[in-house]
């Protein structure tokens, strides 16, 4: 095992113990998509199915079954003991959209066209994209908490770092495998936008927040549509009120600036009544 495997086993493992102590100290998922822990869960699912026919050595089982295990108990705090918390409408991202073209590829490309060998590469392909939901949501609130930052950027090192693993294995030991370097790669990609802002904002302890641009057009005119129905519902109100305790001339009148919002005649039409 070289020096970028084991960092990145670290970098993997620190990255759910974060999240796990996130959610449990806080008593709260927050800022977690529930979508992306339980496409996690179906990856190390399918990956370490091997746990049930060989054994590699003691350091490979024990960090499978603790992935596996994390993984799970994640998808429990989030969708059971903490449900309250969770924020489903914000975890809006289509997962099938992920799940189904990735079983595609799995079963058109790979090593070996058996039940292990195409679910093992599923693993890997579906991974590479499993970040997605959360970085959607990410997008869509606009921010995200410190903590939950930390646990994004070990998760991207941990695939940096798997990276360069694979690149020292092909030089010192001749193995090359095309389709963890490639799908490796998409994920890494992904990352490269939540680094270059944890860089230049989290670690210079600033929030890791969204420029406005980056809310959606529809989402920005439903806003403006949301508010416009409130102030046209607040003037209705006002007016029906005033028709119900003022003579009828000056309900009229009081009712017409109110549609213009033509404050400061109203405020002089209340002082007349008032006199």
């Amino acid at each position: 095992m070289n020096v970028f495997r084991l960092t990145g086993d670290l970098s993997h493992l620190a990255a759910i113990i974060i999240l796990l102590l996130k959610i449990w100290k806080s008593r709260s998922c927050a800022g977690i998509s529930g979508k992306s822990q339980i496409l996690f869960a179906v990856v190390f699912t399918t990956r370490y199915l091997d746990l049930l026919t060989s054994f590699i050595s003691l350091y490979n089982t024990s960090m499978k079954l603790i992935y596996i295990g994390c993984a799970y108990a994640t998808v429990y705090l989030i969708y059971m003991k903490f449900r309250a918390t969770y924020d489903g409408n914000h975890d809006s991202f289509r997962v099938e959209f992920l799940v189904v073209p990735v079983g595609g590829l799995a079963v058109l490309i790979n090593h070996n066209f058996s039940l292990m060998e195409i679910l093992w590469t599923f693993s890997i392909y579906l991974e590479s994209v499993a970040i997605l939901p959360q970085l959607f949501m990410i997008s869509k609130t606009g921010e995200a908490e410190t903590i939950t930052t930390h646990y994004l950027f070990c998760l991207g090192l941990y695939r940096a770092l798997y990276l360069l693993n694979w690149i020292w294995r092909y030089y010192f030991e001749g193995f090359l495998d095309m389709i963890a370097i490639l799908a490796g790669l998409v994920q890494t990609i992904l990352y490269c936008d939540f680094f270059y802002l944890y860089v230049t904002k989290v670690l210079k302890g600033k929030k890791l927040s969204l420029p406005a641009g980056h809310k959606g057009k529809r989402e920005e005119k439903s806003d403006r549509q949301c508010s416009q129905g409130a102030e046209q519902q607040h003037c209705e109100s006002k007016e029906r009120v005033a028709a119900q305790v003022l003579p009828e001339s000056c309900a009229h009148q009081l009712g017409y600036l109110l549609k213009r919002e033509k404050w400061e005649e109203v405020n002089a039409v209340h002082f007349d009544m008032l006199l």
